[in-house]
């Protein structure tokens, strides 16, 4: 049977571990920073919709281990995208609430997979993909026809914000896509769709406070999408370095 991802490593395994014990200094610092930013922001306001600060802490906490390769970050994205699409639900924000329930959680699915089956050779973390010509070509063609026919169907549901909610279904689908191909220019396109986000809910701030949280969550969510690039970067220059060491040997 034909697979259904691309598979680079027939010969390792992803090895079950504590996901915190290989958080370096700056990468505890950087998830405390997150959480008590997001923790800050939701008492401020005196919110109560916990539903709200549980997406948050999920959300962050999902790209810290993420920027590592580690599979445990998918695991904690997916949590985070079922509530969060019950908090857009709530607002009115149908266009986050299908995207997360019809394209990210089935896509964050389908990204777990790939990242199991797709172990580098030390066993802890995710071989880095390749993006080809011809990927490029069909996330180009897919995005323009996925955002095109999300517009439409998000104005049949009167949706807030509308061009700014469709635009967030395009960079959404272009992040996920590049993200079961396991390459670090998710995260570069993770980076605009938080932009787009945190002005969709700044939008919304100006209605009801109580989603400052939401403009925070996603600012932090920048802040570790760059620190996720620069991560992935480093790790396919080291994974190719090792790659071409073990070629000469």
């Amino acid at each position: 049977m034909k697979e259904k991802f691309p598979r680079d490593n027939k010969q390792h395994k992803i090895r079950l571990r504590n996901p915190f014990k290989s958080l370096t200094k700056f990468e505890w610092a950087l998830w405390i920073f997150s959480l008590a930013a997001v923790i800050a922001s939701f008492f401020s306001v005196k919110n109560n919709d916990y539903a709200t600060l549980a997406t948050s802490l999920a959300g962050v906490s999902a790209l810290i281990f993420s920027a590592k390769g580690d599979v445990f970050g998918l695991m904690l994205m997916l949590c985070f995208s079922g509530v969060y699409a019950f908090v857009s639900f709530s607002f009115g924000y149908y266009g986050e609430m299908i995207i997360y329930l019809c394209m990210q959680i089935p896509v964050c699915t389908a990204s777990l997979i790939s990242w199991l089956k797709n172990p580098s050779k030390k066993g802890g973390e995710v071989k880095v993909g390749k993006l080809t010509p011809k990927y490029i070509a069909i996330i180009a063609v897919s995005a323009v026809a996925v955002t095109t026919a999300f517009y439409f169907i998000l104005r049949a549901f009167n949706t807030e914000n509308l061009i700014v909610s469709t635009i967030s279904v395009g960079t959404s689908f272009v992040a996920l896509y590049l993200m079961v191909l396991r390459v670090p220019a998710y995260a570069a396109a993770f980076m605009v769709n938080d932009v787009v986000l945190i002005a969709l809910w700044s939008f919304a701030c100006a209605r009801s406070l109580n989603y400052i949280p939401m403009v925070v969550c996603f600012s932090v969510f920048l802040i570790n999408d760059i620190y996720s690039f620069i991560s992935w970067t480093k790790r396919k220059r080291r994974q190719a370095a090792e790659e071409a060491e073990q070629a000469d040997n």
